[in-house]
């Protein structure tokens, strides 16, 4: 368990907190505006109003007490490079902003973020990803190289096992587990024999991943 600062109720900060309170994660959120909060009161040990581009705001917070401090402003690039700047030099231990594009995060690594995130611009090549290729489910970008996908089996592997195909040295891919429905189910077992409903959960790079899709 963590103690999260989430600044910025947004679409994305409300989502990140609904899932890091989810996760068990000791959570408090900050907003300039009342109406963005109430709504998020029951996933929360903690919510202020306030304008943390004020530093006696950001003071009162008790950054150096947090494990994590994201800043989700996304309509004012200026407000999230100042309090970016200050909740690091107030000592936040690990700090993750918000970007939109590359110049931004530039910026914001320079100023005192420990890390960038752009969740509109991953959504949208998840988006991408899932909606022009048929028969991917879900896409996971892990590096700029490698992804999780998961797939429908191609009909040639359909009865045959893990070592009858030898997936990973001719397609340069693991199979990492199946999914149906909701449950996912991990493959150690050589012999395993794919199933027509199984998902197949693949992790690989692309290249080798597209090649595979091509089958479907």
């Amino acid at each position: 368990m963590k103690s999260v600062l989430i600044i910025g109720m947004g679409r994305f900060g409300r989502h990140l907190c609904m899932n890091m309170s989810r996760l068990g994660h000791q959570i408090m959120i900050v907003d300039d505006h009342e109406e963005n909060l109430e709504e998020m009161l029951p996933y929360v040990v903690s919510a202020k109003i306030g304008d943390c581009t004020k530093p006696e705001v950001l003071k009162s917070l008790g950054i150096a007490n947090f494990d994590l401090c994201f800043v989700c402003i996304g309509t004012n690039f200026q407000s999230s490079l100042e309090v970016t700047s200050q909740i690091k030099e107030m000592g936040g231990k690990y700090v993750i902003s918000k970007a939109t594009r590359d110049i931004q995060a530039k910026f914001l690594l320079r100023n005192g973020a420990d890390e960038v995130i752009y969740p509109e611009r991953d959504e949208a090549e998840k988006l991408a990803m899932r909606f022009s290729a048929n028969h991917v489910y879900d896409y996971i970008e892990l590096s700029e190289d490698y992804s999780i996908y998961e797939i429908a089996p191609p009909q040639g592997w359909l009865g045959k096992s893990l070592k009858e195909l030898d997936i990973r040295n001719k397609y340069h891919i693991n199979i990492l587990g199946v999914k149906r429905g909701e449950k996912v189910e991990m493959i150690s077992a050589s012999e395993y024999k794919i199933k027509k409903d199984d998902h197949l959960m693949i992790l690989g790079r692309k290249e080798d991943t597209e090649k595979i899709l091509k089958q479907l």
